[in-house]
Protein backbone atom coordinates (compact mmCIF):
# COMPACT_ATOMS: atom_id res chain seq x y z
CA UNK A 1 0.00 0.00 0.00
CA UNK A 2 1.94 3.38 -1.16
CA UNK A 3 1.41 6.50 1.01
CA UNK A 4 0.59 9.35 -0.72
CA UNK A 5 0.34 11.86 1.85
CA UNK A 6 -3.05 12.91 1.01
CA UNK A 7 -4.09 14.61 4.13
CA UNK A 8 -7.69 15.64 4.54
CA UNK A 9 -8.99 13.30 1.99
CA UNK A 10 -10.07 9.83 3.14
CA UNK A 11 -13.08 9.48 0.89
CA UNK A 12 -15.26 11.17 -2.00
CA UNK A 13 -18.49 9.85 -3.23
CA UNK A 14 -18.10 12.29 -6.08
CA UNK A 15 -17.43 10.97 -9.46
CA UNK A 16 -15.34 13.64 -11.18
CA UNK A 17 -13.12 14.30 -8.01
CA UNK A 18 -9.91 14.60 -8.95
CA UNK A 19 -7.50 15.22 -5.75
CA UNK A 20 -5.13 17.76 -6.12
CA UNK A 21 -1.67 18.53 -4.66
CA UNK A 22 -0.51 21.26 -2.65
CA UNK A 23 2.91 21.07 -3.92
CA UNK A 24 4.24 24.05 -5.16
CA UNK A 25 6.40 23.32 -9.44
CA UNK A 26 10.00 23.46 -8.94
CA UNK A 27 11.43 26.70 -9.71
CA UNK A 28 12.90 26.89 -13.01
CA UNK A 29 16.19 28.39 -12.49
CA UNK A 30 17.33 31.87 -14.41
CA UNK A 31 20.52 32.25 -16.10
CA UNK A 32 23.44 33.82 -15.02
CA UNK A 33 22.93 37.10 -16.77
CA UNK A 34 19.55 37.53 -15.29
CA UNK A 35 20.79 36.29 -11.30
CA UNK A 36 20.92 39.67 -9.11
CA UNK A 37 22.87 38.13 -6.32
CA UNK A 38 23.55 39.86 -3.35
CA UNK A 39 26.88 38.95 -1.29
CA UNK A 40 26.74 39.64 2.68
CA UNK A 41 28.83 39.35 5.33
CA UNK A 42 27.20 37.84 8.38
CA UNK A 43 28.37 37.68 12.15
CA UNK A 44 27.10 34.91 13.80
CA UNK A 45 27.18 33.12 17.16
CA UNK A 46 30.90 33.11 18.72
CA UNK A 47 32.49 36.36 16.23
CA UNK A 48 32.41 34.10 13.25
CA UNK A 49 32.09 35.70 9.76
CA UNK A 50 30.11 33.97 7.00
CA UNK A 51 29.89 35.20 3.47
CA UNK A 52 25.97 35.12 2.34
CA UNK A 53 25.27 34.89 -1.11
CA UNK A 54 21.09 35.38 -1.39
CA UNK A 55 18.46 36.04 -3.67
CA UNK A 56 19.02 33.45 -5.68
CA UNK A 57 15.93 32.16 -8.08
CA UNK A 58 15.90 28.58 -9.04
CA UNK A 59 15.94 25.01 -8.15
CA UNK A 60 17.19 24.05 -5.10
CA UNK A 61 19.95 21.50 -6.96
CA UNK A 62 21.11 24.54 -9.07
CA UNK A 63 21.73 26.28 -6.17
CA UNK A 64 23.39 23.49 -4.18
CA UNK A 65 25.42 22.75 -7.52
CA UNK A 66 26.83 26.81 -7.33
CA UNK A 67 27.58 26.30 -3.54
CA UNK A 68 29.46 23.61 -3.98
CA UNK A 69 31.53 25.66 -7.33
CA UNK A 70 31.72 29.17 -5.10
CA UNK A 71 33.22 26.47 -1.47
CA UNK A 72 36.02 24.81 -4.25
CA UNK A 73 36.70 27.99 -5.14
CA UNK A 74 37.14 29.97 -2.17
CA UNK A 75 38.87 27.06 -0.31
CA UNK A 76 36.37 27.27 1.84
CA UNK A 77 33.90 24.89 4.21
CA UNK A 78 30.34 26.05 4.16
CA UNK A 79 26.48 24.88 3.59
CA UNK A 80 23.21 25.73 1.40
CA UNK A 81 20.48 26.34 3.58
CA UNK A 82 17.23 28.54 3.64
CA UNK A 83 17.66 29.71 0.31
CA UNK A 84 21.23 30.81 0.70
CA UNK A 85 24.94 30.00 0.54
CA UNK A 86 26.96 30.02 3.28
CA UNK A 87 31.12 30.25 2.93
CA UNK A 88 33.13 29.95 6.87
CA UNK A 89 35.12 33.31 6.57
CA UNK A 90 35.21 36.47 4.45
CA UNK A 91 35.35 35.70 1.22
CA UNK A 92 33.17 38.35 -0.48
CA UNK A 93 35.81 39.61 -2.68
CA UNK A 94 36.70 36.21 -3.64
CA UNK A 95 33.42 35.19 -4.29
CA UNK A 96 32.56 38.56 -5.95
CA UNK A 97 35.16 37.75 -8.84
CA UNK A 98 33.98 34.33 -9.36
CA UNK A 99 30.37 34.89 -10.07
CA UNK A 100 30.93 37.79 -12.61
CA UNK A 101 33.70 35.86 -14.67
CA UNK A 102 31.35 32.86 -14.81
CA UNK A 103 28.26 35.76 -15.90
CA UNK A 104 26.41 36.20 -13.39
CA UNK A 105 25.16 39.51 -12.13
CA UNK A 106 26.39 40.42 -8.24
CA UNK A 107 27.26 42.77 -6.03
CA UNK A 108 28.34 43.58 -2.22
CA UNK A 109 25.54 44.42 -0.23
CA UNK A 110 24.86 45.37 3.80
CA UNK A 111 27.39 48.43 3.86
CA UNK A 112 30.30 46.53 4.91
Amino acid sequence: MSKKNRTGIVYSTNPDFAFQSDDQPEAVTLPPAQQNLKIWLVKLGGNKLVTAVRDFVGSDADLSDLGKQLKAACGSGGSVKDGEILLQGDHRDRVLTWLTTKGYKAKKAGGN
